[in-house]
């Protein structure tokens, strides 16, 4: 099958992670894959983003910044239109981006087959978070891409909800989470019970990732434990500020961006993984990455993450309405080791049994796409 995969992604990071990881999945089951978006990105490396886009942001009016997203389906079309000609496809894949239209334009002028894979409500984030101006053509253009798509793929059954209360048929709304490729996770060193715990976290350090909240209570709390914060971002700053004032600067490492080929070792080095808070739709990555490390994972009990893990199975819950509920499960996997232990290897074990692997989401996708 000859996909040709279309994205609008600006900055390498957790998405960037996504694409390329079912790209080389696609590629690896023997597909063609063609991958068009904008130039910067494939130039850039992890962690970057492109200054212009990030100026823009910073000095146009948000209305205008806004109209500036949808002038950009113009030439993307252009590019789309040029390089499916070339190309040929079976089926146009799309990473979905608000405001953009031109992969909807594409496939309906082609008459292509169209998947559009969302991994959050854009309009309904940016309005709670961003600031969005142009509110009522940012929703109109999100159920626009959303219902003309052959399926959408939603990372999680609650984004599905969401979905189709926009009205998409159920029939053709797929679920696939993220995912992880067990092969990098090959033959990594064992963990030693018998050393201290070692709390971890990786990804980008963002104000609703709720470390704030680990590092207040390993301030308040006597205990000899270590946190490795593995990332960049906006927060960072604050973070290490707050740990000097709680008095465990000592205990908390900032090691910055890690490449992607030393994740798995770096994991090995988490005794207790967290996730302390998640979105109610996303599908963490850092979650399945942590279960092919064998990490004991500590996150929300919410339906989204009872999705991906169960509760004193493959990861330790949480009650998230509760403020001491994190740091109490902390200090209960903390003292028990055989505990870690069987939550990590039970979660290694469902990454098989239920193939939460890119290359099975690649699988599934193309299965969608061969059935008419």
């Amino acid at each position: 099958m000859r996909i040709l995969y279309s994205h609008r992604i600006q900055s390498r990071d957790g998405q960037s992670v996504h694409l390329e990881e079912m790209v080389a999945a696609f590629r690896q089951a023997g597909h063609e894959v063609l991958v068009v978006g904008p130039g910067f990105y494939a130039s850039s490396g992890f962690g970057a983003e492109s200054n212009f886009i990030a100026a823009l942001r910073r000095h146009l009016p948000a209305a205008l910044a806004e109209i500036a997203e949808l002038s950009y389906n113009i030439p993307a079309w252009w590019r789309l239109r040029r390089q499916a000609s070339m190309f040929r496809p079976d089926l146009i894949y799309e990473r979905y981006n608000l405001y953009f239209l031109a992969g909807a334009w594409l496939a309906r002028m082609r008459k292509i087959r169209y998947f559009v894979e969302v991994n959050s409500p854009l309009a309904e984030e940016r309005e709670a978070h961003g600031g969005l101006r142009l509110r009522r053509i940012a929703h109109g253009a999100e159920r626009a891409v959303w219902r003309q798509a052959d399926r959408v793929l939603a990372v999680s059954h609650v984004l599905a909800a969401r979905i189709e209360a926009a009205g998409v048929s159920a029939a053709r709304i797929g679920v696939t989470p993220n995912g992880v490729d067990l092969a990098r996770f090959a033959g990594q060193p064992p963990r030693d019970p018998t050393r201290p715990p070692v709390l971890g976290f990786i990804g980008f350090v963002r104000p609703w990732h709720g470390l704030e909240a680990v590092i207040e209570a390993m301030g308040r709390h006597d205990q000899q434990l270590e946190l490795i914060i593995a990332g960049e971002g906006p927060a960072r700053d604050g973070l290490e500020k707050q740990a000097m004032a709680a008095g465990c600067a000592a205990r908390v490492r900032f090691i910055g961006l890690t490449a992607r080929d030393d994740v798995p070792h770096l994991l090995s080095r988490f005794d207790i993984a967290l996730q302390p808070q998640s979105v109610d739709y996303a599908s963490p990555l850092k979650l399945f990455e942590y279960m092919a490390a064998g990490c004991a994972i500590i996150a929300p009990d919410q339906p989204n993450i009872r999705e991906i893990v169960e509760h004193g199975v493959t990861a330790w819950l949480f009650d998230p309405q509760d403020p001491g509920a994190l740091w109490q499960a902390v200090a209960r996997l903390a003292t028990d080791p055989a505990l870690r232990q069987n939550l990590g290897r039970n979660a290694a074990a469902a990454i098989t049994t239920r193939d939460l692997t890119w290359a099975g989401n690649a699988r599934r996708v193309v299965e969608w796409a061969e059935s008419r």
